[in-house]
C-alpha cells in the first residue's frame, strides 16, 4: 500500500515560516516525480511545486522566491519550505507522487491531476494575524 503523509501545516502570522513535510511509505520515492499542491476553498487545487528524481524543480509563479522544494531520499521525505507566506496562500497543502511522469514541471502544470499515483491527505496552512 503505497501511501504519502503531509505534516506541518497550521496558523502563521503574515511573513511567517513553515516547512511541510510529505513523508511515504510503502514505496521508494527514489525515481519518482513528487509535488506539492493546493487547494483553496471552492477550487481544484493546483500545482505549487515539483521536483523530479533528479532534483530538478519547478515553481509556480505565485510562489517562486517564497517556497523551496527539496528531497531527501533517504529519509524517503520531500519538504516544502515556505517563507514569507501571506493571507492568500491559505490553503490545504497535499503532496503527490508519479512514476510515470518524468519531469518536474509536467507535473505541477497539468489540467487535470485525476490520474496522479498517490495523494496524500492534506495539511492545512493558515496565514493570518
Amino acid at each position: 500500500q503505497r501511501q504519502l503523509v503531509e505534516s506541518g501545516g497550521g496558523l502563521v502570522q503574515p511573513g511567517g515560516s513553515l516547512r511541510l513535510s510529505c513523508s511515504a511509505s510503502g514505496f521508494t520515492l527514489d525515481f519518482w516525480v513528487v509535488g506539492w499542491f493546493r487547494q483553496f476553498p471552492g477550487a481544484e487545487r493546483q500545482g505549487v511545486s515539483c521536483i523530479s528524481s533528479g532534483g530538478t524543480k519547478y515553481y509556480a509563479d505565485s510562489v517562486k522566491g517564497r517556497f523551496t522544494i527539496s528531497r531527501d531520499n533517504a529519509k524517503n521525505t520531500v519538504y516544502l519550505q515556505m517563507n514569507n507566506l501571506q493571507p492568500e496562500d491559505t490553503a490545504v497543502y497535499y503532496c503527490a507522487a508519479d512514476f510515470g511522469i518524468s519531469f518536474a514541471q509536467p507535473m505541477c502544470t497539468m489540467s487535470n491531476y485525476d490520474n496522479m499515483d498517490v495523494w496524500g491527505n492534506g495539511t492545512l496552512v493558515t496565514v493570518s494575524s
